[in-house]
């Protein structure tokens, strides 16, 4: 891989959090680099790190010390509001509780983070459309989120996140809160992703799941115990 092909660089990141007098080591002088185009899992048990690991490179949350490079350029000591333009404009997000406005439709939700790019109304509808279509979801436009099952709902939270065509799509347990159908759908809709060129990079701590991915990175402790490539469980 060229160093052109880079898209996200972590280098010696260390994340601690103070929990009264406790002192908690998250992350341990952590490298990473993700390559345009990879299907990244990461994998570990609970308070191995993989959860902050996922913050600190979608931009969420700060490191404590370290360098986070987006597109080459260290973007480590931006203020909120320039890393906020980043998260809008590069990265897209998809949580395993969905986070959709209960009241407003499929549509509507889709089409909210077009709204703080300045996009016309009539356009953000257009876009809004057209994804949600591409998730199978072109007859529930204006259903709201009760009105729609676990699956759908994902399906409207991975079209929202795609909305804006962004360069990093991020999914932490994307199918945590999914029966296993559901779940397999929507990891085939990743993967269809990731053959259209997506850069992706999910937490997940299932292994059937993580198996869908190219690269697995498994954590322990706030460090990374391996990192390998394996060929990608093929999606129906």
């Amino acid at each position: 891989m060229k160093k052109s092909d880079v898209v996200l660089q972590l280098t010696e990141v260390v994340k601690v959090y103070k929990l009264g007098e406790q002192t908690i080591t998250a992350l341990n002088n952590v490298d990473l680099t993700v390559f345009k185009g990879e299907f990244v899992a990461i994998m570990g048990s609970s308070g191995a790190g993989k959860s902050t690991m996922l913050q600190i490179a979608s931009l969420l949350d700060n490191p404590t010390s370290g360098h986070i490079l987006l597109h080459n350029q260290d973007v480590s000591s931006y203020s909120e509001k320039k890393l906020a333009k980043i998260r809008n404009q590069e990265i897209g997000f998809v949580f395993q509780q969905f986070n959709l406005l209960n009241r407003t439709s499929a549509l509507e939700n889709v089409a909210l983070p077009l709204i703080y790019t300045g996009v016309s109304f009539k356009e953000r509808q257009r876009r809004a459309t057209k994804i949600l279509e591409e998730v199978g979801l072109g007859d529930r436009l204006h259903n709201t989120p009760n009105q729609l099952s676990g699956g759908q709902q994902q399906r409207v939270a991975i079209a929202r996140a795609l909305v804006n065509d962004p360069t990093l799509l991020f999914a932490d347990e994307p199918t945590g809160n999914l029966d296993s159908k559901s779940g397999e759908e929507i990891m085939d809709i990743l993967s269809g992703l990731h053959k259209q060129g997506r850069t992706i990079v999910m937490v997940t701590h299932e292994e059937d799941i993580a198996n869908y991915a190219q690269r697995v990175i498994r954590m322990q402790d706030g460090k990374i115990l391996f990192d390998r490539q394996q060929k990608p469980k093929k999606s129906k």
